[in-house]
Parts: structure tokens; sequence; C-alpha cells
């Protein structure tokens, strides 16, 4: 299985957090690591050395400086954040399908039958988090100007790419002219791209499953009736997400799932070695 990040230095421990979750619910499957970064990383060598360690192969991908040095950034979201759109461009020609994951998941189960799932001219497959129904859509759609693709607004933290199709369909310099079309309107920059170019190109799979949004627990379980409790999610949920601005790395984080990612973080240490 081909497995796709995109970190900078300030992400690396975090990283690392994702990878052993992920060795841990599949420690027989053979995984390559690719890790697309501006430049080469500061701790590439530790880097290597824990992937490695942990039975991966690891391929740093160095994206340059200047591959979105004119598109819409923020503090929050950095250049780096368009890199899944074009990774295309950057991964080997015989890579045909890969999982980009962000690095603030833990893995809670298996994902073969996820990863291995008929895509066929589909090029992606990912979850949406319509928490708020009808309405946000219609939001979205306003805003991107797409109400011809049938399709709700798709979160891109946890992605598959159909590569093959990909390279015939996505362009960089269809990406580049919307970016400059739409920059005004743009407030998750490579969602907003992705969702107003290709959404009707998404497979669209369980949020509940494949992408679990932590800050939303409480909406799950009201919408589940109290079925999807902290039992459930850890025997169904395949990636729990800790998407938004709240960490459970931080101290002053109070998630429901706070204990969970810093027992994993925990074991990865001692993994590690570290104390």
């Amino acid at each position: 299985m081909n497995l796709l990040f995109v970190i900078d230095d300030a992400y690396v421990e975090q990283f690392k957090v994702v990878l052993y979750s992920i060795v841990q619910q599949m420690p027989n499957q053979a995984f390559q690591v690719y890790l697309m970064q501006k430049v080469l990383l500061k701790k590439d060598a530790e880097i290597r050395y824990f992937v490695e360690k942990l039975g991966m192969v690891y391929h740093p991908v160095v994206v340059g400086e200047g591959a979105f040095a004119t598109a819409p950034t923020t503090d929050r979201y950095p250049d780096t954040i368009y890199y899944r759109l074009l990774a295309h461009e950057y991964l080997p020609a015989t890579v045909d399908k890969i999982l980009y994951l962000d690095a603030d998941i833990l893995c809670l189960n298996d994902f073969k039958k996820f990863y291995h799932m008929e895509m066929g001219q589909k090029l992606y497959a990912a979850a949406s988090h319509n928490e708020d129904g009808r309405l946000l859509d219609y939001v979205n759609k306003l805003r991107l100007k797409n109400f011809e693709m049938d399709s709700s607004y798709f979160n891109t933290g946890i992605l598959l790419m159909n590569l093959e199709a990909i390279r015939l369909q996505v362009k960089r310099e269809d990406i580049l002219d919307f970016i400059e079309k739409n920059r005004n309107w743009l407030i998750l920059p490579d969602q907003d791209v992705l969702n107003g170019l290709y959404a009707d190109q998404v497979i669209s799979i369980p949020d509940e499953i494949y992408n679990y949004d932590a800050r939303y627990s409480l909406i799950y379980q009201a919408k589940s009736q109290g079925k999807w409790n902290l039992d459930w999610v850890i025997d169904h949920t395949v990636f729990l997400h800790f998407a938004g601005r709240d960490k459970p790395w931080k101290t002053n984080y109070r998630g429901r799932y706070s204990g969970l990612y810093k027992f994993i973080a925990k074991l990865t240490c001692k993994f590690e070695g570290k104390s």
C-alpha cells in the first residue's frame, strides 16, 4: 500500500503517531510512505530511521520553493496544503493508487477493504462532513460556482487517490486558473479547489467510518441515537480525525478522544526509545 503525507518540521511527531497507529492495526502489511515537503525536512534522518524501524519504506518527495508561490495562503493554510492536488506530478509513474492522510489522525482499524475498493474512472474517494445538512452544500456550491455537480462538500483530510485517472484529468493550469478566479472566495483553499473542480469525480465514503471528525462527537451520537459512542468508534471507525484548531497533543485540549490520542502518542515515544 502507498501512503502520502504532507508535513513541515512542526508536524514530525504527529506524523510518527499516525504511522505507529497504522502499523498497530496492520502489522503484516507492506507500506510505501511518500512524504511531500517544500524543502528537505531538518529531521529527515530521524524520520527515515523511525519509518524503517516500523518496517515501512520511506520516500521523501521534495517539491521545492515555487510550486504554489502565487496561490492564496494564510498562517493556518500554507502553500504546502496544495501539494496533494498535484501529487501525481511528483510521485513515480509506477504508483497507480495512494492514500493521502492528514497528520492529525489516528488509525483505529484495518483499512485494506477501503484501499482496494474499485474506483473505475473516479478520481478520489473522500467523506463529507455535512453535519449542517443541505444548506451548507448550497452555500458551498454558491461560493465555488459548481451548481451543476450533484455532490456534497468533501473533506480532503483522508483522500484515496486514483492516480491513473488523475494523471489524465487533473491539470496544473486548471487548478491555478481556478485559484486565480476564486481567490477571494476560498476559505479552505485546497479543499475548495478539489470540490470546485472535481466534486463530481469523488466517491463518497461514510465519515463515521473513514473520517470521524472528533469535533462532532456529540452530533455523531445524536445522529446515531447514541450508537456511535466511544466503544463503537474503537470497534468500527478506521480513521479518527482531529480536524480544526484544537489538537489533542496540546495541554488545553479537552475533547472526548484526547486520552486515546495521548495513549497512542506515549506508545509511539516508547517504541522510538524516547522517555
